[in-house]
């Protein structure tokens, strides 16, 4: 994924409210952000912390700039949960996800299950059965080199892993895609200690048949992308 012009640096004041943070600029101006990311952001909102902005250049938005990036113990960290599906998409696309590769089209946000849910990416080919993907965004890590997913309870999350048990019941293929967004860890993990119940709905997802891969981002001054594929592991 290219970006169109470099992030802003700023030092993070404080997030609020879920979607606001405040940052100072490096000349000293200080003012509010819009936050795309609505989970708990664990080890990622420290005061003092360097930040990454994006400058949406509308002067009529409230909130101009998006908080995009974080810098944790030297760790590239991208908090825009947004970008986690378009990371995917471009990454299925360029034949890089070769778990996905050989489908002849791919939609994006396709209502599909039982609970009003959307799929992020549905893959079909005419002689194949259509493979649902589900990505989540990690950002989280509380020990050395492991990520954990996820980093607050996740009742939504909790209900992707059920459609896509149902998608396997009913012959078609389900994968779920963790879009590592931190180039510091080697491998992700459920976070049992935070949310139990998507720990044991995860591991009966995938002893249903349900794939689980874990891909890693790598930040460049004017792109991010995937480029490695790590273990996801249930202890």
């Amino acid at each position: 994924m290219e970006l169109s012009k470099p992030l802003i640096q700023a030092t993070l004041l404080r997030r609020y409210k879920r979607f606001l943070a405040d940052v100072r600029l490096s000349d000293g101006q200080e003012m509010t952000v819009h936050v795309p990311n609505t989970g708990s952001m664990l080890g990622c909102v420290e005061a003092g912390l360097s930040v990454g902005l994006s400058d949406s250049g509308n002067l009529e938005r409230k909130y101009r700039f998006t908080w995009e990036t974080v810098r944790v113990a030297g760790a590239h960290v991208g908090v825009n949960t947004h970008r986690a599906n378009a990371l995917v998409g471009e990454a299925i696309t360029n034949g890089v996800l070769t778990q996905l590769a050989g489908y002849t089209e791919q939609r994006a946000e396709v209502r599909f299950g039982e609970e009003a849910s959307r799929i992020d990416w549905l893959l079909t080919h005419p002689k194949k059965p259509d493979c649902y993907v589900e990505v989540k965004n990690v950002t989280a890590a509380v020990e050395k080199g492991v990520a954990l997913f996820p980093d607050a309870v996740s009742e939504r999350g909790t209900k992707h892993l059920r459609e896509l048990m149902r998608m396997v019941e009913e012959g078609r293929r389900a994968v779920l895609i963790f879009c590592v967004q931190r180039d510091d860890v080697f491998e992700v993990r459920p976070a049992d200690a935070i949310d139990p119940l998507y720990g044991k709905t995860l591991r009966h997802a995938l002893a249903a048949g349900v794939e689980a891969y874990a891909w890693r981002a790598k930040f460049e001054p004017m792109a991010i992308y995937l480029a490695d594929c790590i273990p996801v592991v249930c202890p």
